[in-house]
């Protein structure tokens, strides 16, 4: 039994998959398999049971599962609190989120770490869906992702800083541009621009605009893979897109965006395995990320780390992992 073993056994536990760990680790099924057999053979006991759709742990593996995830969780702080030991406040520190959070939420903050810890790597990986930051997670490919918060994830704490308003991004020539909100009665008649059904953020619009008497996009409508490209879309002149708001000055060119008070704000946040297993560098760079968003939410918010959560108003745009 290594602690290879253990790692792999735990990853396809939280996942439910051994093709999904295999795909995650760059490794083959077989090899993912051996890890789990090997684990197997030397307890004398079934460890994981097949399904239609992927794996389950049997009661014998749950009980390891729940053993193992603590002790690696431990390990792995203290093997990152020796390295610190080791190379002072030196290292690497991995963020998986959306193509342009980085720009969005975290600009300020980067460059205040970067200089209090000039000597840390850090490493930014895109992933474009929640459940690809929480794979990364699992596997240990991540020590931090930044995402749309959603239901709760086996093996995953999640943990929202802020909340974005939503909006209705139309081009500066349309009906609704000139108003200073739209309600239900407006959202009606818009032709949606559809947002991923599998990403958080659009599977919870889908979820709000029914109980608002507002029908939902069409399977004809066009859709989109982030928010970016659905404003730019509405800007176009080819629909209208209800994306939440980002941080930052709102965007150029002839788009507008209106609030949309009756669509309850989206949280985002941080994703991790275990808060308590941070490294002091990745708790560093998160507590930075959200000083530097509390600050440009006023004096007024606090972070979701504090007393409560803060919103943001402001109408720019980006995207996280949804």
């Amino acid at each position: 039994m290594t602690l290879d073993d253990l790692r792999t056994f735990v990853a396809v536990c939280e996942a439910g998959s051994l093709s999904a760990v295999a795909r995650a680790q760059h490794r083959t099924q077989s090899a993912v398999s051996q890890h789990v057999r090997r684990l197997e053979q030397e307890l004398g006991l079934r460890l994981l049971e097949r399904r239609p759709r992927g794996v389950t742990p049997t009661h014998a593996g749950r009980i390891l599962h729940t053993a193992a995830a603590e002790g690696i969780g431990g390990i792995d702080l203290a093997l990152r609190r020796l390295r610190g030991l080791l190379d002072g406040e030196a290292g690497s520190l991995r963020i998986t989120t959306g193509a342009t959070t980085v720009r969005h939420f975290m600009a300020e903050a980067v460059v205040a770490y970067r200089e209090r810890y000039p000597r840390v790597s850090l490493e930014f990986q895109t992933e474009n869906s929640s459940s690809g930051c929480f794979a990364a997670l699992a596997a240990d490919d991540a020590d931090l992702a930044w995402i749309t918060i959603g239901p709760a994830v086996r093996g995953i704490e999640q943990r929202p800083v802020v909340e974005l308003p939503w909006v209705l991004a139309v081009r500066d020539d349309d009906p609704l541009a000139g108003k200073s909100a739209v309600g239900p009665g407006d959202l009606a008649g818009i032709q949606h621009i559809r947002l991923p059904g599998n990403s958080t953020s659009g599977s919870r619009l889908d979820s709000q605009l029914p109980r608002l008497g507002v029908p939902p996009a069409s399977a004809s409508a066009t859709s989109v893979a982030d928010w970016d490209t659905a404003v730019l879309l509405a800007e176009l002149g080819l629909g209208h897109a209800l994306v939440p708001a980002m941080p930052g000055p709102p965007p150029a060119g002839r788009v507008r965006l209106v609030p949309v008070p009756a669509l309850p704000p989206l949280p985002v946040g941080w994703a991790v395995r275990r808060w308590d297993a941070l490294s002091p560098l990745a708790r560093a760079f998160a507590e930075a990320v959200d000083q530097s968003l509390t600050a440009r939410s006023g004096p007024e918010a606090e972070t979701a780390s504090g007393r409560g959560t803060a919103r943001q108003g402001g109408p720019g745009m980006g995207q996280v992992a949804e």
